[in-house]
């Protein structure tokens, strides 16, 4: 159990519900090649947790059985995953759009020869994971070199025609504050990026997600330790807005862990908060049952959500 659950499981975040499900998330492990300070799922080099070729199995009878319309594909880096190919393979032959949360520099690492050629044939959308234009700014947040083999790893894509605006090959990058801050209006940010990138290094992109760092895992643990936690919260409380409630990642989309249990959101799945709030559930005891209707599992780091523009793994959710 995450070490600030205690600090966010009293919470008078409102209740909310879910609707018809349109996303499936999956998480295939947290083995990365990177150990970023903000990842609020503690991934790095180290970890070994990685999804079985059974519940890749159950995924795949999900997306047979739930009609959803996208696999949104997560990790650590989940190009790690050995059965990742075959995953994003059996869901494009399905028709289902195919997500892959990219650290970009996973495109430069052994074993990985041919992988942008493989997002590319299979049009996945590609998301990933630029937390500035900035070379310092990057490496700070992310470690020595990161920015570098992020360039390189976006000129791949470029050339692969991602960020051309063909409509196939789409390449959104993502933004997150370096501190205990929330982001910068989404627009203004998206117009700065693109002309930099543009600038600097000669990198198209499709589209820009900005994204507000939840207090879990490692920022969590990094907020605590530097006496921020409670101000950090009650920067999201103060700026939560009503109005974003619709629109939260949650209603429409549930989580999947490399155990196969399910939660409400990636960012619960990290506290081990389960499927509205209950005891575990597995993907498997899903497959023919509607959960349109159901509760959502919240605590007071759903603020992270809903303060400001709001937040989500689609980026800010109103103006």
């Amino acid at each position: 159990m995450h070490a600030t659950l205690h600090r966010l499981r009293t919470t008078d975040f409102p209740a909310i519900r879910r609707g018809s499900l349109q996303t499936l998330q999956v998480n295939l492990g947290y083995r990365c090649n990177q150990a970023c300070l903000h990842c609020h799922v503690n991934a790095g080099p180290k970890r070994t947790e990685m999804m079985s070729p059974e519940t890749v199995a159950t995924v795949i009878d999900f997306l047979d059985a739930s009609g959803v319309e996208e696999l949104d594909l997560t990790g650590g880096a989940p190009e790690l995953h050995p059965q990742f190919r075959e995953l994003v393979v059996a869901a494009r032959e399905r028709g289902v759009h195919v997500r892959d949360r990219c650290n970009l520099t996973i495109l430069q690492e052994p074993g990985q020869e041919g992988l942008a050629d493989f997002l590319a044939e299979q049009d996945v959308e590609v998301v990933a994971s630029l937390p500035c234009y900035l070379e310092e700014n990057v490496d700070a947040q992310r470690g020595d070199g990161v920015h570098a083999r992020s360039i390189e790893g976006l000129r791949q894509l470029n050339a692969r025609g991602y960020g051309s605006g063909d409509g196939r090959h789409q390449l959104a990058l993502v933004y997150n504050p370096g501190g205990p801050y929330l982001p910068p209006d989404q627009a203004e940010l998206e117009a700065a990026y693109r002309e930099e990138l543009e600038r600097r290094y000669g990198i198209a992109f499709d589209n820009l997600l900005a994204i507000a760092n939840l207090p879990i895992q490692r920022f969590g643990s990094t907020l605590v330790s530097r006496g921020q936690f409670d101000d950090y919260m009650a920067l999201l409380r103060g700026a939560h807005r009503d109005a974003n409630l619709e629109a939260v990642m949650c209603r429409h989309l549930i989580s999947v862990d490399w155990q196969g249990r399910v939660h409400d959101c990636d960012f619960n799945q990290m506290l081990g908060l389960h499927l509205g709030g209950g005891g575990p559930v597995q993907l498997a005891e899903l497959l023919h049952r509607d959960l349109d209707g159901e509760p959502i599992a919240v605590a007071d780091h759903c603020y992270g959500c809903t303060a400001g523009q709001g937040s989500s793994c689609g980026g800010a959710l109103a103006g």
